[in-house]
């Protein structure tokens, strides 16, 4: 969602509607004026205003999502911080060190919450471990991201359809991992799941194995209110499920997204011609990769797909129409309904006497 597709639009009407709307960083100085001659003030003022529209047009909760791998991860979490966002999601590496300029022995005393999303219950733990260690502190709560979700995958090729690491796998992995650290500060920690979610039901299943919330993304692309052009979104109202790849990304890590003449052309070995004014991500090899990946989701974006692609989740091509975020949130809702009043039902059934059902 990051690269302009989840900012202030999205963010505030999913606030509004009741969830947490999560404006994403990656990016996001792309759409200043001065982005290639001044690439950290861009992001930083782009991160302002995004966080400042939401707020004008919401009195929900707003996240923000940035990314560990980003070069300037410490400059926009402490932008966000200032700024006073609820959450600081923290996804794409893991989060064991926090800018110094942060109070990092009084972490929570802070407004802002911190939310790490981790693939397995070794990173829970490992960045748990660390934070207590060092900060006397833990995060706040942990998002749990399976390999059926869109963008960047936390997971080697062989893994993401491998049973072992389904997120019904990795989930109860996790909620063990942080049980000690609960004890240990005598609180509370949310464990969200997130990646390949798409019903109401799915919402109940997870919830029902110990998740208290899910992560959803792609469905939220097919809103109005999405921050994504027109095109963007017809991608995924037109994508059929032969057209869910998994590219090898330009930053080393495996990504889902949807098949177009983009990714065809690349994969053939052919060298897209790009500048690169700044080296946004830390573990991108600039002079040697074949295209920007930052370029080619600006232009996705911005509706040109010759030039870019779009990210998706495993499910998108289960995504026919374009609904309000109210809409979508209210059938999720009802979906999550019908299952609690599916599973009583069973439950009232099979609570009944044997000898008394027959008679």
């Amino acid at each position: 969602m990051g690269v302009g597709i989840s900012l202030s639009g999205l963010a505030s009407a999913v606030a509004t509607a009741g969830a947490i709307g999560v404006i994403a960083t990656a990016g996001i100085g792309q759409f200043e004026s001065d982005v290639n001659t001044n690439y950290r003030e861009a992001n930083k003022r782009a991160l302002r205003k995004e966080i400042r529209k939401a707020r004008a047009n919401t009195d929900g909760i707003i996240g923000v999502n940035i990314m560990v791998a980003l070069s300037d991860f410490d400059e926009m979490a402490q932008c966000a911080v200032d700024e006073h966002v609820d959450i600081l999601f923290m996804g794409a590496g893991l989060p064991v060190k926090l800018p110094n300029t942060l109070p990092l022995d009084a972490l929570g005393s802070l407004h802002t919450k911190f939310v790490p999303i981790v693939s397995s219950g070794r990173a829970a733990d490992l960045i748990f471990k660390t934070w207590a260690k060092h900060f006397s502190h833990v995060p706040d709560g942990v998002v749990v991201e399976g390999p059926m979700a869109g963008g960047h995958l936390g997971f080697k090729k062989e893994q993401i359809n491998a049973p072992d690491y389904a997120l019904e796998k990795i989930l109860p992995d996790v909620i063990n991992a942080i049980k000690p650290y609960e004890q240990q500060f005598s609180k509370h920690i949310p464990v969200i799941a997130g990646g390949g979610i798409y019903t109401g039901e799915d919402i109940y299943k997870f919830m029902q194995m110990g998740a208290s919330g899910v992560q959803m993304a792609t469905r939220f692309v097919a809103t109005y209110e999405c921050d994504a052009s027109d095109e963007f979104k017809q991608a995924y109202l037109k994508c059929e499920k032969d057209d869910i790849i998994i590219i090898d990304s330009p930053v080393g890590l495996p990504g889902r997204a949807i098949r177009c003449d983009f990714l065809d052309r690349v994969a053939t070995g052919a060298k897209e011609k790009f500048q690169c004014p700044w080296k946004c991500l830390r573990t991108c090899d600039f002079k040697n990769v074949p295209y920007c990946i930052a370029l080619a989701l600006t232009n996705a974006k911005k509706g040109n797909l010759e030039h870019g692609f779009a990210f998706a989740g495993a499910n998108v091509y289960r995504v026919n129409k374009l609904v309000s975020v109210k809409e979508l949130i209210d059938e999720l809702m009802e979906g999550y309904l019908l299952a609690v009043r599916q599973q009583t039902a069973v439950a009232n059934t099979t609570s009944i006497s044997p000898r008394r059902h027959l008679a």
